[in-house]
């Protein structure tokens, strides 16, 4: 079974203020008080620059928004996280700005499903303040496993 997950995560209210002018911007709330943002085709495409795509290692970080997300961490701690396994094998990459600039990563990593390994999307949730059970990762924690494809998040007939 696959899963694919590019996002900006942060708390909820941060994220809700930041994206307002973003078209196509859903942002779906999380547990722990913290909101995903799916980077969507239409987000993609209101927020890049132009610039090439890859920036910091990731596979769909639209050029520039690297500058707009280390802004929006003026105000708290902002994610962007992209996940994607097949079969049980996958890779997961995370960076995080806080205080306007990159404060964590980018991180990546090969990993398996059911690793004991800290992942760095796990890593990144923990630097937003997310806190994980005995058993549990950060990634459960927030509730990152409810769907399976980023355009899932979006509420249906918001898409």
């Amino acid at each position: 079974m696959a899963y694919e997950l590019q996002a900006v995560i942060a708390g909820d209210e941060l994220l809700r203020a930041a994206s307002r002018d973003v078209p196509g911007a859903h942002v779906v709330p999380l547990l722990q008080g913290l909101s995903l943002l799916p980077m969507t085709d239409e987000v993609f495409d209101a927020v890049t620059d132009g610039g090439a795509v890859g920036a910091l290692g990731f596979w769909k970080l639209p050029g520039g928004f690297e500058q707009v997300l280390a802004q929006w961490s003026a105000a708290g701690p902002v994610a962007y996280v992209e996940a994607e396994y097949f079969g049980g094998a996958g890779e997961q990459r995370a960076a995080v700005w806080a205080e306007g600039a990159l404060a964590l990563g980018p991180l990546e990593a090969a990993t398996r499903h059911g690793s004991r390994t800290v992942t760095p999307v796990s890593q990144a949730l923990r630097r937003l303040g997310a806190r994980s059970s005995l058993g549990e990762d950060e990634f459960s924690a927030v509730g990152l496993d409810r769907h399976r494809d980023t355009d899932d998040w979006i509420p249906s007939g918001m898409g």
